[in-house]
């Protein structure tokens, strides 16, 4: 606080914003975000010589060019697509295949693998516990490189029942909701190539054997589609999840599928004979008299085991034919029994590259998909601002990279976005969305698609960003040494750890709904994809320690271990989260910064609860002078790496003086004096 401003603990809470000395990377991450103007010159000396900034006031209001009038009624129109349990939602996110093995008799086999012919017949599935850079015989079959000579082909067997067997630990560290990447029968490790939508991949089943040869009886027709092992396996997943008072949501990935998914299996078969060659966007059909093979076709940035869909014919949605089809999966998984009542169906869904499918087709399937269930949630894979995807679309939330994860980057990883930016971006970027829909965004900081959080910190920088506007967040040059020869894939030290606590707490007591990727609560590091997808860390196994390194470069051996102190951190600011009204449905107030200190509160508040959150970025103790008005006072109640008990507070004339100790985050509610 300064200039003797109300606390914002108090009636009505000052909102202090200033737009101080910007450095470079703040320069060009408000002009890529506020509309700051640029003046070009050539590229070998161009520089920032004018940047036009708004006013606060002007910044924080001029989120939308929509009139007020317009703003509420979208705000009502977009309410109709936004649940109200996701307001206290806590998300956890599930890879399927790294998370348990709950069955070992299901496990992968090579003819399981997406190229079994290009892969060592002495494969075998591998080790939960081994070193995760260590390589088996079959891999140095392959060759000698670690990213491009068999880590890709490894399989270690997770499935529901691992899912079904730890739905209790999920429980008990406080999570409501589940996502799990996708399910459905897919060739690959991550099953992003789907094969079927209207199936459970059979390895994640009891029976793979026995829904693979029901499988091949089917056709495109819903009447014809069995409910294999793996499929009822699911259903009890659903039924197991939804006993405990929790939520599920899988993700749908509705751009494209793989080559063995039955449309592409035909047109691959048939070529321009085909019922389906209209399903997919074939450049060239093979030749059949010359011996090579001319079928060419779209696939998802260049990849050619993932074909896309067809637009339809004006190209503002999806084909006929494919949109049909997703919508018969969709009533499937959402009302499996088909009577109406979609209590025995999934609570949502997550939508991969939303962004690359036609706006007409999501608004009619969000709109199919709460006429089957008025609660469902729907979030969209957008690594950009996406309001107008959403509100057109009619999506429940986003995946908050742009609006949470980019800037937290900046601010508690890296340290090089002030705290007085930091809560302008904040502010600015939630704003931009209608307040309706502002609680349903997910504040994630790290997924299958990045590296992991503490990796992040290990890895963190300053300078030298390939994208300042981003702090290099998911910047493949920058997030694994497959790209990167200086990443390092060291475990977190303690200091890190602190960090990664207060990033923990930020995403607990912002607003929107956090999801925490799996392993992050049990101390897992690694880098971006494979390295982020290793098999879980649980409490019952003894791993090995990790000695190896991906390029053979020198390290000390890393202890792996499940991490108890980290986890209770997680399950209390969990359930600080789940039991303060104010951090599920309460305002948000920018309260105090000091860019110097690298400090910054803010206040959360409903008209019965207030808590006021502080985060000390610094590597020194920050002393916080809060003015005081009549009894009011302040009890710490949470604090990241401390005991909150011990955090100091005392009176000095009007105000209060708080010690808050470096690389700490603590929440402090309002109390009367002398209670």
């Amino acid at each position: 606080m300064r200039n003797g401003s109300d606390p914002a603990t108090l009636e009505l809470p000052t909102l202090l914003v200033r737009i101080l000395t910007l450095n470079f990377s703040t320069i060009l991450l408000m002009a890529t975000t506020l509309g700051c103007q640029f003046e070009e010159l050539p590229s070998e000396n161009r520089v920032v010589t004018s940047v036009e900034l708004k006013s606060p006031a002007a910044l924080l209001a001029a989120t939308s060019t929509t009139s007020t009038t317009e703003r509420y009624s979208e705000d009502n129109n977009v309410a109709e697509y936004i649940p109200d349990w996701v307001t206290e939602a806590v998300f956890y996110q599930i890879f399927p295949e790294r998370f348990r093995n709950g069955d070992p008799n299901n496990d992968p086999t090579h003819d399981s693998l997406e190229n079994p012919s290009t892969v060592s017949e002495d494969w075998e599935s591998s080790s939960w516990t081994a070193d995760w850079y260590s390589r088996a015989d079959w891999e140095h079959q392959q060759g000698k490189r670690f990213y491009d000579d068999g880590v890709f082909n490894r399989r270690y067997g997770g499935d529901l029942q691992g899912i079904l067997d730890k739905l209790d630990y999920l429980k008990d560290l406080g999570i409501n909701t589940i996502y799990l990447n996708p399910v459905f029968y897919g060739k690959s490790l991550h099953k992003y190539d789907a094969s079927s939508m209207h199936h459970i991949d059979p390895f994640f089943g009891p029976d793979p054997q026995g829904d693979l040869e029901l499988i091949e009886k089917e056709s495109a027709d819903p009447k014809t589609w069995n409910w294999t092992a793996a499929d009822k396996l699911f259903l009890d997943l659903i039924q197991q999840v939804h006993q405990r008072d929790m939520r599920l949501i899988i993700d749908g990935v509705f751009n494209h599928t793989g080559r063995d998914f039955f449309a592409f299996a035909d047109l691959i078969k048939k070529q321009d004979q085909s019922a389906y060659q209209d399903w997919y966007i074939v450049q060239s059909f093979d030749n059949p008299t010359t011996s090579n093979n001319e079928f060419r076709y779209k696939s998802w940035w260049g990849v050619e085991s993932l074909p896309e869909f067809a637009d339809s014919e004006n190209r503002k949605d999806l084909h006929p034919g494919p949109k049909q089809y997703v919508f018969d999966i969709t009533r499937r998984w959402m009302d499996p029994d088909g009577d109406g009542n979609p209590s025995d169906g999934i609570d949502g869904w997550r939508l991969d590259v939303a962004n690359e499918v036609p706006m007409k087709f999501w608004s009619d399937w969000n709109t199919l998909v709460r006429k089957i269930n008025p609660e469902a949630y729907t979030v969209g894979e957008f690594w950009g601002e996406a309001r107008d995807h959403l509100v057109n679309g009619r999506f429940s939330g986003t995946m908050n990279y742009h609006g949470f994860a980019y800037l937290v980057k900046g601010y508690l990883i890296d340290g090089v976005l002030t705290p007085n930016d930091f809560g302008l971006q904040l502010e600015h970027r939630r704003r931009i969305y209608p307040p309706a829909m502002q609680d349903a965004l997910q504040n994630l900081i790290d997924s299958h698609d990045t590296d992991r959080l503490a990796s992040m910190i290990v890895n963190r920088r300053s300078k030298n960003y390939r994208q300042p506007d981003r702090f290099d967040f998911d910047v493949s040059e920058k997030v694994s040494p497959r790209n990167d020869s200086e990443y390092s894939v060291r475990a977190p030290n303690e200091q890190e750890r602190k960090i990664q606590r207060l990033v923990a707490l930020m995403q607990m007591t912002y607003v929107g709904a956090p999801m925490i990727y799996y392993g992050t609560e049990s101390g897992m590091w690694g880098a971006d994809d494979p390295c982020d997808r290793m098999p879980m860390v649980w409490d019952d196994f003894d791993y090995q320690p990790q000695a190896e390194d991906p390029l053979g470069r020198p390290r000390e051996p890393d202890l792996v271990s499940f991490n108890q102190p980290l986890f209770d951190f997680y399950r209390q600011v969990i359930q600080l989260r789940r039991t303060t009204p104010a951090l599920n449905h309460g305002e948000f107030e920018l309260v105090d910064s000091n860019d110097a200190a690298k400090f910054f509160a803010f206040l959360r508040s409903t008209d019965h609860d207030k808590v006021l959150v502080a985060f000390n970025r610094g590597t020194t103790p920050f002393q916080w002078h809060v003015p005081l008005k009549h009894d009011q006072q302040l009890k710490a109640i949470f604090a990241t790496s401390v005991d909150a008990s011990s955090i100091e507070i005392r009176k000095e004339d009007h105000s209060l003086v708080i010690t808050i100790p470096s690389l700490n985050g603590v929440v402090f509610a309002e109390q009367a004096d002398g209670e």
